[in-house]
């Protein structure tokens, strides 16, 4: 864990806890040990931060290739240890990266749905956390954050006062057999159970 990121953790948890009494549901599951792929809701831009700060160890994080742009903005999120991706077309370099720390034993955090719902409510997993899944056969660790879009929602200016709860399923390792399909189909089916399982984890 880098001076950086340790500062980022402890900052984001002290604020969680405090003013979002931020609460975690099945936290004995956040104890599993070596690789994960950790996919969640996405309904605010504090999900990375909010869900980062639950776990002991550090996470990797995916974040638009454009944010790095900024020099301040990409020295920070790269010691924070955020891969950079292009949403609109994801390279090779992304993929094999993030395959590699799989591998490796690492921890990395995604969000299905590629983007931060309008609503609040759960949307289309996008084939692309499918591709991952088929690519690095790592366990996946689902997990659902309620309150954050109440408490900053896509659009809003200002944070507002939520009680914040992280449902944290169970690990699974995906059977791709089961899916009975190939190539992007394959990809999506899998997207598919990812969504399943999320919107299964209720408070």
């Amino acid at each position: 864990m880098t001076l950086s990121y340790r500062i980022g953790h402890t900052v984001f948890r002290a604020f969680a806890r405090s003013f979002y009494d931020f609460r975690v549901i099945g936290e004995e599951n956040l104890k599993m040990e070596g690789a994960a792929l950790i996919v969640a809701n996405h309904v605010s831009f504090l999900d990375p931060p909010f869900i980062g700060q639950a776990f002991d160890e550090p996470l990797y994080f995916f974040a638009r290739k454009t944010l790095f742009n900024h020099p301040l903005a990409g020295r920070i999120l790269r010691s924070w240890q955020t891969i950079p991706i292009d949403r609109d077309k994801p390279d090779a370099s992304s993929l094999k990266a993030t395959i590699r720390l799989l591998k490796s034993g690492k921890k990395v955090l995604m969000f299905p749905e590629g983007t931060r719902s309008p609503d609040g409510y759960l949307q289309k997993a996008e084939a692309g956390v499918g591709l991952f899944i088929a690519k690095s056969s790592a366990p996946v660790l689902p997990v659902r954050i309620y309150g954050s879009y109440e408490a900053y929602p896509r659009g809003a200016k200002f944070i507002r006062p939520a009680q914040i709860r992280l449902v944290v399923g169970k690990p699974y390792v995906t059977d791709l057999k089961a899916h009975q399909a190939e190539g992007r189909n394959l990809y999506q089916s899998l997207a598919d159970e990812v969504m399943e399982r999320i919107g299964g984890l209720t408070l």
